[in-house]
């Protein structure tokens, strides 16, 4: 039997890059999965590309009423909830004396309050289920994974809004763990270094994202692109696929004593991206 057989797993931004990568990777032993995204059509085609068996919810998950709608979705086709990724973002970078109150809020509201609001709405699918467990004697883990940055965790010039939303949502798991650790609801969080997906990629015209009507450039100016590997003591950035493993492995029942951590996976990195 796989290892995952039976479980339910929603990962947010999952169309794309690790979200998607994530989601394969817990299809292919043996969850579930749910596929969001901003835009439908993607998550269509990803869910019709992974081999198991999926559903998919497209939407804005910082419009109010979206995380509990998608969680609704999860519960009325499959009954419950064993697996939460918390994945979905992008990144707006400026400098902080050039950077609107906008886009400081959009990074906390997409990095720190989805998350929330997501872990908000599976909490009565995770936590009364294992009430009655726990009554009966019975151990059962469920997962949730949020993910951050070394941003986050070390601060990135130009990155001041993604930067503290990504460390607000490591005290969000920590705080979190402490208080679902009783219902055997394993809360980490991972923090990426370096990952080659749109939000790395080059600032090319075509690597942008729409939202709410507007034009978001995503990635990184060429130069830094190439001096970011020379700091990565395994000398590369990571894929999609290796940041999927970190989340893979803290959804896994070999994780079950692992909480309320912040797992690395940055190829050894350990300073910022560029400091």
């Amino acid at each position: 039997m796989s290892i995952l057989e039976g479980k339910v797993a929603i990962v947010t931004g999952s169309a794309r890059g690790i979200g998607r990568a994530t989601a394969e990777l817990l299809s292919e032993h043996g969850a579930r999965v749910l596929i969001n995204d901003l835009d439908g059509d993607t998550a269509r085609q990803t869910a019709s590309e992974i081999a198991g068996e999926t559903l998919v919810h497209a939407g804005d998950l910082t419009r109010p009423g979206v995380p509990d709608e998608l969680v609704r979705s999860v519960i009325d086709a499959w009954g419950k909830v064993d697996i939460l990724v918390n994945n979905a973002g992008y990144t707006l970078d400026a400098p902080l004396h050039k950077m609107t109150d906008e886009s400081f809020q959009r990074m906390l509201d997409i990095h720190t309050v989805v998350p929330f609001r997501m872990c908000r709405a599976v909490a009565p699918h995770m936590r009364e289920p294992a009430k009655r467990e726990r009554d009966a004697g019975e151990e059962v883990f469920r997962k949730i994974v949020n993910v951050s940055s070394i941003s986050g965790t070390m601060g990135n010039a130009g990155q001041a809004n993604y930067a503290a939303a990504k460390s607000a949502v490591i005290g969000l798991t920590k705080t979190l763990a402490k208080e679902w650790g009783q219902f055997r609801i394993n809360v980490n969080a991972v923090a990426f270094g370096y990952i080659e997906t749109r939000l790395t990629g080059s600032k090319e015209a075509t690597n942008t994202i729409e939202i709410d009507g507007e034009t978001v450039q995503l990635g990184m100016p060429d130069d830094l692109r190439k001096l970011v590997p020379m700091m990565i003591p395994l000398g590369r950035p990571g894929t999609p696929a290796d940041a999927a493993g970190g989340i893979f492995l803290l959804c896994t029942p070999w994780a079950n004593y692992i909480h309320g951590q912040v797992l690395m996976v940055t190829g050894g990195q350990f300073g910022g991206m560029i400091s």
